[in-house]
């Protein structure tokens, strides 16, 4: 069965989608084809469970690009699962003529599909990666196949050319190899509020006084070096001495050099989600705004793997991210961390 599987919008969101992946192609025997925009098709054809992968040009494309996209999906699919839908989507799947056309029933978009489930994913009742599996359960269901739940860890390299990576990147950046790195990632893609520079400097030193052993990396992907450097010298005037590494190598050299941290920390972002799917210990930053809580947006990190922070709950403090109290974050941190510290 060839099944198109929609999920084109940011990185943290593609990332959110991998077990629904690994469900389809675990519990059927299917060809999966992922419709993705070009920045996360890198990550698409990483996937183990996406067979190939079509480029969406986007809702400013041409009316040209436009054609084209229509005539790769057209009378190619048996089926399309649209998790996350807009209107263009839905118009493009119906003049495609799919025969089975499933999303969910919360937009006018619904309108193009003739399989729907409903879902409020406003309420954040459950993580976003549930809300997914739950459009995969409902498809698998419709056709009578066993459901095969899906585990972590979502993403895995070979050790060997995980050590390769990390020697290539202590040789770049002048650290050392063996040394245990806590990965920092201040940058935002704007989805939701952060921290701010100086919280994450006061994290971080509180949390280099508990393991003055271990190395802090600073990363960044592109667009986010101003913002990153200027934490960096914050920290090296505190006397915590700091790497930047700025990610310049595509998507793909990005997640195998986070595949070699201890730890990763930041705020709910693409960077963190993708560290998830390697199951590298996460700590992250969410605002309490109902469509942006921890529950929301959990990442993709094996039980007890994951530690979220939020401020209080509250008409007027909960997007207020300056109302968390670093020395408390990271003493939080440091009790939960010692199970996974060698």
């Amino acid at each position: 069965m060839r099944i198109l599987v929609v999920r084109n919008d940011k990185i943290g969101d593609f990332m959110l989608a991998w077990p629904s992946f690994a469900m389809l192609k675990q519990s059927c025997d299917c060809h999966i084809t992922a419709l993705v925009p070009n920045y996360t098709a890198p990550l698409a054809h990483l996937c183990p469970w996406i067979d190939s992968v079509i480029i969406d040009p986007g809702k400013n494309a041409s009316k040209e690009q436009q054609t084209l996209l229509l005539t790769q999906v057209k009378s190619q699919f048996d089926a399309a699962i649209t998790l996350f839908s807009t209107g263009r989507i839905g118009w493009l799947l119906w003049r495609a003529k799919i025969p089975y056309r499933l999303a969910p029933a919360t937009k006018l978009a619904q309108l193009f599909y003739n399989h729907r489930l409903m879902q409020r994913r406003s309420l954040s009742e459950k993580p976003e990666y549930q809300y997914n599996l739950d459009l995969i359960r409902l498809f698998l269901a419709d056709h009578q196949w066993n459901i095969v739940e899906p585990e972590a860890p979502y993403l895995v390299f070979p050790r060997e050319l995980l050590s390769q990576v990390r020697l290539e990147t202590a040789q770049a950046l002048n650290i050392v190899a063996s040394s245990s790195w806590v990965m920092v990632h201040c940058g935002s893609g704007g989805s939701a509020n952060n921290l701010s520079v100086a919280q994450y400097a006061e994290l971080v030193v509180c949390l280099y006084k508990y393991h003055p052993g271990r190395h802090f990396l600073l990363t960044a992907g592109p667009g986010e070096e101003e913002k990153t450097n200027e934490l960096a010298e914050l920290l090296r005037n505190m006397g915590v001495p700091v790497t930047v590494y700025v990610s310049r190598d595509g998507l793909v050299r990005f997640a195998q050099v986070l595949a070699n941290a201890e730890l990763f920390i930041a705020g709910s972002t693409g960077p963190l989600h993708m560290a998830s799917a390697l199951d590298v210990p996460t700590v992250g930053f969410f605002p309490q705004r109902r469509s942006a809580t921890p529950l929301r947006w959990r990442p993709l990190n094996s039980e007890g793997r994951h530690l979220a922070f939020s401020p209080p709950e509250g008409e007027f403090s909960e997007q207020n991210m300056g109302l968390l109290n670093m020395p408390q974050c990271a003493d939080a941190i440091r009790l939960w961390w010692c199970g996974w510290m060698h």
